[in-house]
């Protein structure tokens, strides 16, 4: 297999947070309802917001996502928390204001994260 990067651990974090938002809801199991479906006439549905219908992920997108799930076991908690938000697409200004740091320094640290996802994957020696 080829050697990891940077790019290639931050592309994979990324498809991992979008398999994740495609998952289905979590739901209590066990409750049904037994009544037809309302059917609205146009004008009662002329506000309403339209129902998301997304495509659930293929069973290799979840296997994937399950394994960069554990990547971040190799991380501390406050990268973890870094990574994901920038997987999420969050911006910088919002990171920021979460870890009380300036742009740059928070670049760097997401840098560094996956910089050590990538040489754990690679199987570089790390040192303390």
């Amino acid at each position: 297999m080829a050697e990891w990067t940077v790019e290639r651990v931050a592309e994979r974090f990324r498809e991992a947070a979008i398999t994740a938002h495609r998952l289905p809801p979590v739901r209590v199991q066990g409750y049904f309802n037994t009544w037809p479906a309302i059917r609205r006439m146009p004008w009662e549905t002329l506000g309403a917001e339209p129902t998301i219908r997304r495509f659930p992920p293929s069973p290799e997108a979840i296997e994937r996502m399950l394994q960069t799930m554990r990547w971040v076991l190799w991380l501390e908690e406050e990268e973890r928390h870094l990574v994901w938000m920038r997987a999420e697409r969050h911006r910088w200004r919002d990171i920021c204001a979460r870890f009380g740091c300036d742009r740059t320094t928070a670049w760097r640290r997401w840098q560094r994260a996956l910089h050590l996802v990538a040489d754990h994957l690679n199987g570089v020696a790390l040192t303390a």
